[in-house]
């Protein structure tokens, strides 16, 4: 078994942050906004936060960042990129089921948003259990998941 692992980030891994970006995300960047390499390191600058952010580590190696905010009502999977060589191993629906069993102790949602093109990870969200919430951003690039099952609003009786 692949023994899956988190350590924090320190500002050493901003570079390595980037680089795994740049891999992870950046043909669902392109494909929206065309990649502006100075443009999405200004962004990577502003964003990059080794204090909240965690390095994932399978068997000993750095393969992937995470970033979770605890909210008063919901844990908010804020980022999660895995580098291309480790995708499709199971590695982030390990790290996923961690996050909605933790929720679930706590009585919260576990919520996140993941770019409609992108959807290999849309996929994995819905068959991890979460459901679409709505769609947000310019022309609705951004959709919102839930762990919280859709809201069933009875059919109006006439």
């Amino acid at each position: 078994m692949t023994a899956i692992g988190l350590r924090p980030a320190t500002a050493a891994d901003g570079e390595y942050c980037f680089q795994l970006h740049k891999a992870a995300m950046g043909a669902h960047i392109t494909q929206i906004w065309g990649w502006d390499e100075h443009a999405q390191r200004c962004f990577h600058t502003r964003a990059f936060s080794p204090s909240r952010w965690q390095i994932i580590t399978v068997d000993g190696a750095d393969a992937g960042m995470l970033h979770i905010e605890h909210r008063p009502v919901e844990i908010y999977l804020a980022r999660i990129e895995l580098h291309p060589d480790h995708q499709g191993r199971g590695i982030g629906s390990r790290l996923i089921r961690t996050l909605l069993r933790q929720a679930r102790r706590q009585g919260q949602d576990l919520t996140l948003d993941v770019l409609a093109v992108n959807q290999r990870a849309h996929a994995l969200y819905q068959r991890m259990g979460l459901h679409e919430v709505t769609r947000h951003g310019e022309n609705n690039i951004k959709i919102r998941m839930s762990s919280r099952p859709p809201r069933s609003d009875p059919i109006p009786r006439s």
